[in-house]
């Protein structure tokens, strides 16, 4: 039996956690505070600890969680990008992920937010509610026909292709290791400055790393066409925050939708409703009439949520098997050779 330190729990963590280790036993202890070094201070006696997107696994609280013992780091989740690798190799901390649960959890939200913003459906909520059934300003336009960039083709982009390929749409993508025959539907694979030229609609889905660390800039606005949408359900430091505001401002961007942000571990996943929003940037955001935001619910799906805990557990059942889990992280893949 592993005894496992579960952060930054909700209800429906322990949840599906608890009926996927129904016929594990692992003995699972649920922390609703996130991972950090502060909190390191929680673990007694566990060898293990279970984390998501916003905890911190810097080396100082690697190696802190060293020192109480834990062996294994499995992360609920597809991304690796708030884990140190390098520390916790030299460490001899294994880290395991959730490599895929349902990318079509993310691709038909990504979707949703995409029909929302070209029709306007969440402003026409609102009024409707008032009493305004007035259809001035609300004004879309069709997917059939226009170009879609979709930046990042795994398994979350390839979904996303082939539900737009659906609507009509004309595909490009981009991605650092284009694999044209794995894709369902046809898609111009073309470098990165074509896509963001020639694009209506482009979205992220791509992981974070140093090379796509605000990846969408000043500059790469700039280079968009007018009125463009943009759509990130990836990681929030994929795209500049301030320079997002900018081209708003402007008029560059036309329609912002976010499941994600840079800064988001500060307040997303919780209710700050009594307190209002600290982050000046976000606050600003929120404003834009034609801003869309969610809380990191692209993956939040009933299929997705017991996908991810059957995965975490798997991973916890071969380490304590073999020492190894099913879906290792490595720094090789980390620096994407």
């Amino acid at each position: 039996m592993t005894q496992v330190a579960i952060f930054s729990t909700k209800s429906y963590d322990r949840e599906f956690l608890d009926i996927a280790n129904v016929s594990n036993a692992h003995d699972l202890t649920y922390f609703e505070p996130r991972l950090s070094l502060d909190t390191v201070r929680l673990i007694t006696g566990q060898t293990a600890v279970c984390v998501f997107v916003n905890d911190e696994l810097d080396a100082e609280t690697l190696s802190a969680l060293k020192q109480v013992g834990i062996e294994l780091i499995a992360l609920r989740c597809a991304g690796f990008n708030n884990v140190d690798l390098k520390a916790a190799a030299l460490l001899e901390i294994a880290v395991a992920h959730v490599p895929t649960y349902s990318p079509h959890a993310v691709a038909e939200h990504t979707v949703a937010m995409m029909l929302t913003l070209i029709r306007k459906t969440h402003r026409a909520y609102n009024r409707v509610r008032e009493g305004n059934m007035s259809l001035e300003g609300l004004l879309g336009f069709n997917l059939k026909g226009k170009f879609i960039g979709i930046v990042g083709t795994g398994n979350i982009g390839r979904t996303v292709a082939e539900i737009l390929h659906g609507f009509g749409c004309k595909l490009l993508a981009f991605d650092r290791y284009p694999d044209p025959d794995n894709m369902p539907v046809p898609v111009d694979f073309v470098p990165l400055k074509d896509l963001f030229a020639a694009s209506d609609i482009i979205t992220f889905h791509c992981p974070l790393t140093p090379e796509t660390h605000h990846l969408i800039n000043h500059a790469a606005i700039e280079a968009m066409k007018p009125g463009v949408v943009l759509i990130n359900t990836s990681r929030g430091a994929v795209v500049d925050s301030a320079a997002l505001i900018s081209g708003l401002k402007s008029d560059k961007i036309g329609a912002l939708g976010l499941d994600v942000y840079e800064e988001e571990a500060d307040f997303f996943f919780e209710d700050i409703s009594n307190r209002g929003i600290q982050d000046d940037v976000f606050a600003r955001l929120i404003t834009f009439p034609n801003v869309l935001i969610t809380g990191h619910q692209g993956f939040f799906t009933r299929e997705a949520m017991i996908a991810i805990a059957e995965t975490t557990i798997a991973n916890i059942n071969a380490f304590e098997a073999c020492g190894k889990p099913v879906h290792p992280v490595t720094l090789k893949q980390h620096i994407g050779a």
